[in-house]
């Protein structure tokens, strides 16, 4: 079957009576402003019909801006990364820019290579949710000449704007909960420690026990390898064979707090009736789960949302100072933590 000719810039004007570049600004919606809703309209229903796209490529020899924005994550099927992409997509359609997004889980030599796919695809910019404490990929990314935004986690040079959860007040809204509930001995599944969201939240965990008052045990916390069920579930069983009368967990994640659950049932206990379980991030179904997870909500679609916004700002301004943007967390009470 012959391929459909593909309808120009030129004719679809000209078939509606308008100049080209009054198509031209309409397809754009960063200028579409310019003209009356009437014509825009007539220009968007003409296109429709005609099957028309605007050349891209041509766009972005014309301008120098490919009006896609990379977005790159550490592990595509963790619940988490949805609500922040959501996040990221809607804002950049307000400007006419789309993600490209890329899973890089596989270490850095992976993150590299689909950086390094991105910038030869002329992305605009990277937003990352990659990034470690010190993360040789943000120099190559900066040697690269590519804008960079960091969601999720924090990079220590601050090289680029990040947008982060404030993950120490969140370790003190769970260990104050569970200290009013009755909770005495309580540990902390670990996040990596070389990651940003691992390190700070196990300093977060050991503060809020002493504004608690509570004594700290160097056997309280076990540092899981990954962000992942299984890790949970390993670390959990090592703190429970390292400490005998812990009543409460709290994880640094959602997916290794259900961890916790797999280990906890495994040793014939229960929770929330042996032993209470806090999660951290509020991943979507943590209220479907059993027990439902109590966990410290971070709002990640806005995080996406202001992540995109610091890129499409450093777009129109490169020069412009780096931004740290710390939103706050909340704590969600469910029934995976009682009363003791």
């Amino acid at each position: 079957m012959p391929q459909k000719k593909r309808t120009t810039l030129r004719e679809l004007a000209e078939s509606i009576g308008v100049h080209s570049s009054t198509v031209s600004r309409v397809m754009n919606p960063e200028t579409r402003h310019l003209i009356s809703h009437e014509v825009v309209e007539q220009v968007l229903k003409a296109a429709r019909q005609q099957n028309f796209s605007p050349n891209r490529i041509a766009a972005t020899l014309r301008t120098k801006r490919s009006r896609i924005i990379g977005v790159v994550l550490p592990d595509i099927a963790n619940p988490v990364f949805p609500p922040i992409l959501r996040g990221i997509e809607d804002e950049l359609a307000k400007k006419g820019f789309i993600p490209l997004i890329a899973n890089a889980e596989g270490g850095k030599e992976r993150q590299r290579f689909v950086i390094d796919q991105m910038a030869g695809r002329q992305v605009d910019g990277l937003i990352l949710a990659t990034a470690g404490r010190k993360d040789p990929i943000l120099e190559h990314c900066l040697e690269e000449g590519l804008p960079v935004v960091i969601v999720n986690r924090s990079e220590g040079s601050g090289r680029a704007s990040c947008v982060v959860s404030d993950n120490r007040l969140a370790m003190l809204l769970a260990v104050t909960h569970l200290v009013e509930l009755g909770h005495t001995s309580i540990a902390h599944v670990a996040g990596p420690s070389d990651l940003s969201t691992g390190y700070e939240r196990r300093l977060g965990f050991l503060d809020a026990i002493k504004a608690q008052g509570l004594k700290k045990a160097p056997s309280q916390v076990v540092e899981s390898k990954a962000y992942s069920r299984e890790e949970g579930r390993a670390a959990c069983d090592a703190l429970l064979e390292r400490q005998s009368g812990i009543t409460a967990i709290v994880a640094a994640n959602d997916l290794l707090a259900l961890g916790c659950y797999d280990a906890i049932r495994a040793r014939g206990l229960r929770c929330p009736e042996d032993i209470s379980v806090v999660g951290h991030n509020d991943m979507p179904l943590m209220d479907s789960v059993a027990p439902p997870m109590t966990t410290v909500h971070i709002p990640l679609y806005e995080m996406g949302v202001r992540a995109a916004t610091l890129m499409l700002d450093s777009l129109e301004d490169s020069t412009a100072s780096k931004i740290n943007i710390v939103l706050r967390p909340e704590l969600v009470v469910r029934e995976s933590t009682i009363a003791r």
